[in-house]
């Protein structure tokens, strides 16, 4: 049954529009009565007299008790869609101090714990919703600017080669840890408080399958990585599709040279015989694997065009990612799950041979590998079902300087309005000033100056809100400061210490060392102190070897 709460909103709107008809008519004289009009357009006579008389509609009235203006709750919601856009949504806490800073530019007031929770209910533009965790490189990569270049190359490459929707090919890899369930939503007992638990194998082996999917809705077959050291087992291959492939790692992981035996061993001999053009196109990611030189060569020499997407951009522009690894996982997951159920509490190798091609059979369904390319904007080609995904805005745009070099109006010697009550105030005494000295109607005049009015108290209010986010960035960049001032010399100390202790340790190692100074107890090192200082010797005459002379001053030199 849907709300009624909708249905009471639509017959409102569409009562009102009549009611605004009616108006209109007896406006225009088209209608004689208040009554007549009622009838005719099916409204009550009372409420089209009221609205005919210039009363609002209820719905349109603001309450008298709302503690915030019009502009200020405008400037408030502003504030709250420019977070939410850059990727910051604010939690209630913050709104309603935001609140409070604004209350508190006149007076002490402050709303009430439910406050945040009224203003949602009061604009259609907000809603609380539970948040969801966004890495910040992701969301640093989601620039227009950047996504744009990507869709170029791909433009000019289709365009250059003669790329044909039949020829496109996105190949990336994927991981599955053996024994690891996702959460579910699950049936259970009505009086259990908490979250249920449910069992698994709790296997993390890892386990990498390169897949590699068509525009036209065929997947290839799949190149299975298993953690090993250097053999296969036979029984592996006992359930395994004809056309698959294995291989192993060290770490279940993928290599350069194991991307290389994919290309030369899977994708080129099978791509081969069903290219349609002749050159093919592979979108790939930026992994290691794929950006060494013998791949680039092997592509080069088979007509395949590489098309390397940006960093952490595969969410949008990865078809794989965005329609086939999830249901992948998701059916594998529920595969494993079901197992469990039947008391095998541990997932081998064999046990994932057996069901990853059944989850990969219900995932690579041709509607979804289509879909996929679709949503990311390459077959067809429409880069706009990307660009309407960009709605976080992690750098903020700079606003434009102001003009230094404007010249004061005449008016500056007035005292100018500090807050909006101020505004408020010198508008109505304008106002009242025209009206008394001037002799011409002053409605037009009054709604100038209502306009004029409302915008300065928004910007003052925005004004507000700015001053207060930059003064919180002041401070953080206060305690960033502080914290890159901070010593990070070492402590040579084996254990834990406290901060007492370690500020002994560092004095300690600051002051000069004791050892160079004299032992009292040694009598070698007391003799040594003791002893006079070193004195010059005198000078000797060498002519007459006398201490004392010199020889330019010697009473018998040589030679009288």
């Amino acid at each position: 049954m849907p709300p009624i709460r909708d249905k009471n909103s639509r017959n409102s709107i569409d009562q009102e529009g009549r009611i605004l008809l009616a108006i209109s008519d007896l406006k225009n004289k088209k209608i004689c009565s208040i009554r007549e009009a009622a009838r005719i357009f099916q409204v009550p006579p009372s409420t089209l007299c009221d609205r005919y008389h210039g009363i609002q509609m209820k719905a349109e009235k603001r309450a008298a008790g709302l503690k915030l203006s019009t502009n200020e709750e405008e400037s408030l919601i502003k504030w709250i869609l420019d977070l939410a856009k850059r990727g910051l949504p604010p939690r209630p806490s913050l709104v309603r101090q935001m609140a409070n800073h604004l209350l508190s530019q006149r007076g002490n007031q402050q709303v009430s714990e439910k406050w945040v929770y009224r203003l949602v209910n009061r604009h259609e533009r907000l809603k609380s919703r539970f948040s969801r965790r966004y890495n910040y490189e992701r969301a640093k990569c989601e620039d227009i600017k950047i996504i744009r270049e990507h869709f170029d190359r791909v433009r000019e490459c289709i365009q250059e080669y003669g790329i044909l929707p039949e020829d496109i090919y996105n190949f990336d890899e994927t991981g599955f840890a053996m024994g690891l369930c996702a959460t579910a939503k699950v049936i259970t007992g009505s009086d259990r408080y908490s979250r249920p638990y449910l069992l698994q194998p709790g296997n993390r082996e890892w386990v990498t399958a390169i897949e590699s999917v068509n525009a036209m809705g065929w997947a290839l077959p799949s190149y299975i990585i298993f953690k090993a050291k250097a053999y296969i087992q036979e029984g592996w291959f006992d359930t395994l599709p004809d056309d698959w492939r294995l291989d192993i790692s060290d770490n279940g992981w993928t290599t350069d040279k194991i991307g290389m035996r994919w290309l030369t061993k899977v994708f080129i001999p099978i791509t081969n015989a069903r290219t349609t053009g002749r050159y093919r196109m592979l979108i790939l990611d930026g992994h290691g694997s794929h950006l060494t030189p013998e791949f680039d060569h092997a592509c080069t020499e088979n007509h395949i065009i590489p098309i390397c997407m940006p960093a952490h951009s595969s969410h949008l522009l990865q078809p794989l990612d965005v329609s086939c690894f999830a249901v992948l996982k998701q059916q594998y997951g529920q595969l494993v799950e079901q197992r469990m159920r039947l008391g095998f509490n541990h997932i081998d190798k064999h046990d994932f041979l057996m069901a990853f091609p059944t989850a990969r059979t219900m995932a690579y369904k041709a509607e979804n590998i289509r879909n996929g390319f679709a949503a990311t904007g390459l077959v067809p080609f429409d880069p706009d079902r990307v660009y309407q995904q960009l709605d976080i805005q992690v750098k903020t745009p700079t606003p434009p300087g102001s003009r230094s070099g404007q010249q004061s109006s005449p008016l500056s010697c007035f005292q100018t309005p500090h807050n909006p009550r101020q505004i408020q105030h010198e508008a109505t005494a304008m106002k009242a000033f025209y009206k008394q000295h001037m002799t011409v109607p002053t409605s037009p005049l009054d709604r100038r100056l209502d306009r004029i009015s409302k915008a300065c108290e928004r910007q003052m209010i925005d004004m507000t809100i700015v001053r207060k986010e930059v003064h919180d960035l002041r401070a953080a960049h206060e305690k960033e400061k502080q914290k890159r001032r901070r010593s990070t010399k070492r402590i040579a100390h084996e254990g834990g210490l406290t901060r007492q202790e370690a500020q002994d340790l560092v004095r300690s190692q600051n002051q000069p060392n004791q050892s160079s100074q004299p032992v009292a107890n040694d009598p070698a090192q007391s003799e040594r102190v003791a002893s006079p200082p070193r004195v010059r010797a005198q000078f000797r005459c060498s002519n007459c070897n006398i201490l004392g002379h010199r020889r330019n001053q010697c009473p018998n030199p040589i030679g009288n």
